[in-house]
């Protein structure tokens, strides 16, 4: 039997399964101060984290026990698994457990610009039963999606994802990918027989200049700057659901003041848990705070596979 740390907590099914393959599981959040002295007094072989934990290279250190480090999710930025590999830890994550939910947040982010939602929600509070007429006639501006191009910029299990639930809408997909050249889009729709969209990957450039839309699909990272966003169409979409500081932010606003941003969305933010302000306040930008994977069926999701991936580690 081995100790697990679950030091940003594990699904309810996921722990079960650890359970079950008899390792007990500590779901206590510890501090980041304490992390080091907590996981040798409890001889702990295995931790799991998500985005809060930072597993660095004094921890991997001052923790001689640990066999195995657990990520909850895509990205591993938070743990130096080169270092934590060197040592002879085993790192493991789940790629492909929250996929589809990242790809429907930015579909809601994307609805939502769409036809101002964002905006509505934000100033009818406040101001409906005064200024109705006035809010009616800002929000009547809205768009439709259906023959409208996205740009991908990160063609893996979430881009694609994204772009299956593009082409169900009608859209036209354009993606680029340095280490994808095609992929196989399935479309699967109830009742109608099953079939496959191929999408060929193209330049950055390419991709900057003929998209309406951009989502961003990169584990880390700076990808957009100033430079790119000159690139764009005038009066673009951005949206970010991979990583703060993927945009740069100053960039990102200066390009909303002066027209060449339409609107944006971010789920993600560079000073996390405290953003920048001006960000938060910009009644053109959708909001959420970081939650692309945080629906039911992903956490399932990413619990089970998670606790089947420790467990082979251990054993």
């Amino acid at each position: 039997m081995s100790k697990i740390l679950a030091n940003d907590g594990i699904d309810a099914t996921g722990k079960m399964i650890l359970e079950k393959a008899g390792h007990e599981v500590i779901t206590e959040k510890v501090s980041q101060d304490k992390l080091i002295s907590e996981i040798n007094a409890g001889n702990f072989s295995a931790l799991t984290v998500r985005s809060a934990t930072q597993v660095s290279k004094d921890v991997i250190d001052g923790c001689p026990g640990l066999k195995v480090i657990g990520r909850g999710g895509v990205g591993m930025d938070n743990i130096e698994v080169e270092y934590a590999k060197s040592k002879g830890i085993a790192v493991v994550n789940t790629p492909a457990a929250s996929s589809n939910s990242v790809a429907e947040l930015v579909f809601a982010h994307l609805f939502s610009l769409s036809r101002l939602l964002h905006f509505s929600n934000r100033i009818m509070p406040l101001e409906g039963n005064r200024i109705f007429g006035d809010i009616k006639k800002r929000c009547s501006d809205g768009l439709e999606l259906r023959g409208k191009t996205i740009g991908i910029i990160g063609f893996g299990r979430i881009g694609q994802s994204v772009a299956k639930i593009a082409l169900g809408c009608g859209m036209k997909v354009l993606a680029y990918d340095p280490f994808v050249k095609f992929a196989e889009i399935p479309i699967d729709i109830f009742g109608f027989e099953k079939h496959t969209v191929k999408i060929d990957t193209i330049s950055l450039d390419d991709l900057l200049g003929q998209s309406h839309i951009i989502t961003i699909h990169v584990p880390s990272g700076k990808m957009i700057g100033a430079v790119e966003i000159e690139k764009m169409k005038k009066g673009v979409v951005l949206l970010n659901t991979a990583r703060g500081g993927v945009i740069d932010e100053a960039a990102l606003l200066e390009g909303l003041d002066k027209g060449q941003i339409s609107c944006a969305a971010l789920d993600v933010f560079e000073n996390e848990p405290m953003p920048n302000l001006a960000l938060l306040r910009h009644d053109r930008i959708s909001l959420s705070p970081h939650i692309g994977a945080s629906t039911r069926e992903a956490q399932e999701r990413i619990g089970v596979e998670l606790a089947n991936k420790i467990i082979d580690a251990l054993s």
